[in-house]
């Protein structure tokens, strides 16, 4: 039975918290000249990590949120890969020594559309010209329709260690309506690739809210997805945007689930997966009990940025490529969205930022909170508090609007320690987005809480 709190505070639209203040706040205040200076006064001795933005598809999915674009051609990727190289180059002259890596993340778009040799020439130049730490992660997300085997040799060779494979629905009707056609055997053989290869960890992608989803298929999908005995999984809730996303107007709207329709998909899916022994983390991942996710989580060294949750430790993020975004001390930074401006900004040998945004001490403050909310479900108002030199009543405005939660039992408060039960885990972004300071109450632009 669907529960009637949720059904009530499910329409609200909310950012996802992958960073605060969020995308939306960036400004061009925050260019080249203010990146290179962040860049120069990073610390010596702490480790990065690397997000790599790849912003093709060979076809294009149309519930796709991502900024990519569909090509048949291969020129246009292997010019955009030659300015990456040059990004990287820049990159490194910034920095104050040669950097140390703990993580590297390959993300798109569709990162296994890259050519064997070009994927090594890549992850060449960054061992070039950064220190990899031993052990570090090298992560590829995966289109199982567009994985190779001179592909996997090159990963192999790469060091790559963990892979996340897209799924979304093994539905076919769902599949035509999204224009990703994808069978179960296609799935279950680039796994297996992906492991004879040598790359053991494993991440599927699912999501519910799609058109001609239901409750039946989305656990049909979930419970063929846990056949294939992956460490963890993504959830995610299909965000329609067609106003910020054209090509998603290629969906049949009509065709979409209701909102208590997509509540039961996405329970679905999660009763499916936690019988079938994954643990329940943050918003909307589940991992097996003995991945560092469900690690992470027990030890309360877990953390979420740009790509999710992660057992990632790294304070800095430096994103390179197209639409790429960075996380430093002193704040947030994105690369040039449009891939032929970005490519011309590097070829005139500057670094391609177009915004971000500095992070004051309140912005901090707020960070942290939404950030324990997002990621454990709850958080103690006086430890943040004095962990940042203020006064616990620096809440009280906050705490007032959390009053309606509390009559429905959508929060429960211990004093100042605030907890959602566990069965309202799929509203946790409304709750944090009570702290937001910059969420207007008739913000659009973000996805619904469910």
């Amino acid at each position: 039975m669907l529960d009637p709190i949720i059904l009530k505070h499910e329409h609200r639209r909310v950012p996802r918290y992958t960073s605060y203040p969020t995308a939306p706040h960036f400004t061009a205040a925050i260019d080249e000249d203010v990146y290179r200076a962040w860049l120069a006064g990073l610390s010596r001795g702490g480790p990065l990590s690397l997000y790599i933005h790849v912003p093709f598809c060979q076809t294009l999915c149309w519930y796709c949120g991502c900024h990519t674009r569909g090509t048949k051609d291969y020129a246009p990727v292997a010019g955009y890969l030659d300015a990456l190289r040059h990004e990287i180059d820049l990159l490194a002259e910034a920095l104050p020594t040669r950097m140390q890596v703990g993580h590297v993340h390959w993300g798109g778009g569709t990162p296994s559309i890259v050519r064997p040799e070009d994927f090594l020439s890549i992850m060449t130049a960054l061992r070039q010209r950064f220190s990899f730490r031993r052990g570090a992660e090298v992560a590829v997300e995966i289109d199982p329709r567009v994985l190779h085997s001179d592909t996997l040799d090159a990963f192999r060779l790469a060091g790559v260690t963990r892979a996340s494979v897209g799924v979304q629905s093994f539905d076919p009707a769902v599949q035509e309506a999204i224009n990703r056609v994808q069978s179960f055997a296609q799935t279950r053989g680039a796994v297996d690739a992906l492991r004879a290869a040598g790359i053991r960890h494993i991440n599927l992608d699912l999501v519910y809210g799609l058109p001609h989803q239901t409750r039946d298929n989305s656990r049909a999908t979930a419970s063929r997805a846990a056949e294939l005995a992956p460490d963890r999984f993504a959830v995610f809730g299909y965000a329609h945007v067609p106003t910020f996303k054209p090509h998603q107007r290629l969906i049949d709207e009509a065709a979409l689930p209701t909102a208590p329709e997509r509540l039961d998909q996405y329970q679905a899916i999660a009763e499916t997966l936690t019988a079938g022994g994954y643990v329940p983390v943050g918003l909307d991942h589940f991992a097996r009990a003995d991945d560092p996710l469900a690690t992470a989580l027990g030890e309360g060294t877990l953390r979420r940025n740009f790509q999710g949750y992660t057992d990632d430790q790294c304070e800095t993020l430096i994103g390179l490529g197209a639409s790429s975004i960075g996380s430093l001390p002193s704040g947030y930074v994105q690369n040039e969205p449009r891939v032929p401006e970005y490519q011309k900004t590097v070829a005139e040998d500057r670094l391609p930022i177009v915004r971000g945004r500095y992070i004051t001490r309140e912005d901090r403050l707020r960070r942290d909170v939404i950030e324990s909310l997002m990621v454990y479900l709850r958080v103690d108002l006086d430890r943040i508090a004095a962990r940042h030199g203020i006064d616990v009543n620096h809440f009280a405005a906050d705490l007032a609007s959390l009053a309606e939660y509390e009559a429905d039992g959508l929060v429960r408060m211990h004093r100042h320690e605030i907890t959602v039960p566990d069965r309202y885990r799929p509203l946790i972004r409304s709750v944090a987005a009570v702290f937001d300071a910059y969420l207007r109450p008739d913000e659009t632009r973000h996805a619904r809480a469910v």
